[in-house]
């Protein structure tokens, strides 16, 4: 219980703006359509123009020769996205120039950040609950939250699990379960509190266990466990056999080989990747790649494939991926979803729900839930800790903390295990280790000056 009460007092507001950032990312996908409907809506029609079309209108609206960095077809209804790197812009961010594939009209140029693709607000929104905005030392904060949040349940878990043996029937035991509104202020808190917990203490852990793998140092053991135990997602192979590898590059080739398909303009536009857009794809699909949601990265070198993978992470997640020879249009390469390993699967499914992409608008609005439930049970924990102040006139004092002691009286075994795990969990878990010895040195200076304070004893 002690323990409880030191991360919702210290821990609390890295928690609040975790879960209120939280919330708002979740529902970010239907304000990005809304906020960016001119760039993500094109023109739906018989005969889009090809690819190769698409991607030369972007360059020239860019006022950019080079090719681009990667290629998002349009899906149904949409834009296709043709992104470029830009030396202006942060880490894992592009140029996303937005091309209408009936018309050819180039709609949006806008920062496109990460795998997710997610435009400036969504990334506005995602930079704060990842970092607070404040780059690589901001993310300390959602770290902690994150190793956490995973601990603050099961701790609360433990306390109802508790207070419900106590219970047993009576309305004691319904406020466990459901809220109590008919007690006093702090008992409604409490049973607020406890009521949602129980609840919403399974999702707390799988955000915790998900939010820990995007961390900069658990982040870092989490990928070495998963190395070590085989547990990672196949690597596609993309360096082509040297008989494979292209000669010099011949722009006029290129155009000749595919010149039945793609008009001048279109093949000079993509020339500079050395390869065709249009080709590349048309292999992708003879392959079984059949998602709608695909990227398309060329390689500016040669010897290298280009690549085409499915990027819909939904139920049924697609994620296909294929290594294809620009030169030649031979697949180098290709990994299957179907043959991930179950743990590769489980990592998968676990980050695509964490992000709110795998169940699609239902998956939204659990994870909202979650988050803003979170949030109202760290603003019930501060009011309980408030109404458990001194009544009398002490001014601003809040509740004080529960009760020391309980681990000097506990089974010596029982206090071996507990270090023993928190070692190992203050190893793995790095922000959690320190921020626990923090948490035990402060409460053995309170412990020493509460003893020095005290009224000696006398004997009678």
């Amino acid at each position: 219980m002690r323990l409880h009460f030191y991360i919702g007092v210290f821990i609390g507001p890295f928690l609040l703006v975790a879960a209120v950032s939280g919330a708002f990312y979740a529902l970010s996908p239907q304000l990005e359509r809304v906020v960016y409907a001119e760039a993500l809506t094109g023109t739906v029609t018989a005969q889009p123009l090809s690819l190769d079309a698409q991607v030369a209108a972007a360059q020239a609206a860019a006022g950019l020769e080079t090719a681009p960095a990667a290629v998002r077809p349009a899906p149904e209804g949409g834009t296709t996205r043709v992104m470029f790197t830009d030396p202006a812009l942060g880490a894992s961010e592009h140029r996303g120039v937005f091309v209408d594939p009936g018309t050819g009209a180039v709609v949006g140029d806008l920062t496109v950040y990460g795998s997710s693709g997610s435009l400036p607000l969504r990334s506005t929104i995602s930079e704060i609950h990842r970092s607070l905005g404040l780059g690589e030392p901001g993310r300390i904060y959602s770290e902690l939250a994150a190793s956490w949040l995973g601990v603050i349940a099961l701790t609360g878990l433990g306390l109802w699990a508790v207070r419900w043996r106590r219970a047993r029937t009576g309305r004691r035991a319904r406020g466990l379960l459901l809220p109590d509104t008919t007690t006093n202020k702090y008992r409604r808190a409490l049973s607020w509190h406890a009521a949602t917990g129980v609840w919403l203490a399974v999702g707390f852990l799988f955000l915790s266990a998900t939010g820990l793998t995007w961390s900069t140092y658990a982040g870092a053991n989490v990928t070495d466990l998963r190395s070590t135990l085989g547990w990672t997602t196949p690597a596609l192979e993309t360096t082509l056999h040297p008989a494979q590898a292209p000669a010099a590059t011949d722009e006029h080739a290129e155009h000749t080989e595919h010149g039945d398909h793609h008009d001048h303009t279109a093949v000079a536009g993509a020339a500079s990747s050395g390869g065709s857009f249009d080709a590349v794809l048309a292999t992708a699909r003879d392959t079984g790649i059949d998602a709608t949601l695909l990227e398309i990265k060329p390689s500016p070198e040669t010897g290298v494939a280009w690549t085409v993978a499915e990027i819909d992470r939904s139920w049924p997640t697609q994620v296909d991926a294929v290594a294809v020879d620009p030169a030649t249009g031979q697949v180098a390469d290709q990994v299957r979803f179907a043959e991930y390993g179950i743990m590769a699967k489980l990592a998968q499914w676990g980050v695509a729900a964490h992000m709110g992409v795998l169940f699609g608008v239902v998956n939204q609005v659990v994870l909202a839930a979650l988050a803003l439930g979170l949030a109202a049970m760290v603003t019930w924990g501060y009011l309980m800790w408030w109404r458990r102040r001194p009544t009398r006139p002490t001014g601003m004092t809040p509740g004080s903390a529960p009760a020391r002691g309980a681990l000097r009286r506990a089974p010596l075994p029982a206090v071996a295990g507990i270090a023993v795990l928190a070692v190992v969990l203050g190893v793995f878990l790095p922000l959690l280790g320190i921020s626990l010895a923090a948490f035990l040195a402060l409460d053995l200076v309170l412990g020493a000056l509460t003893a020095r304070q005290s009224p000696p004893t006398t004997s009678p």
